[in-house]
């Protein structure tokens, strides 16, 4: 019996703005034909993702990675993720 390996597609992350005073961090996602921009509140923990096509597919891979790498991005910085589905 042979497994089909599960599919995969990368996200990539570009970091556009960073403030600590207001706790917010801002960027786009691109992952297979979609873009996103984001806006992660990290003090309450709100991730907001937009425009709305797609965004059920990103929103929750993109906020464990934005929690998980949370003080190592910098604005201007390209980060990826893999995501595992086929966008």
């Amino acid at each position: 019996m042979s497994t089909k390996p599960l599919p995969e597609t990368t996200a990539h992350v570009r970091i556009i703005r960073q403030s600590w005073q207001h706790g917010l961090l801002e960027g786009e996602v691109h992952a297979g034909d979609y873009e996103w921009q984001f806006q992660w509140d990290f003090r309450q923990g709100e991730l907001m993702v937009k425009p709305s096509q797609g965004r059920a597919l990103i929103k929750e891979p993109l906020g464990r990675f934005l929690e998980q790498k949370d003080y190592q991005l910098e604005p201007g910085g390209d980060y990826a993720f893999t995501i595992r589905s086929e966008l």
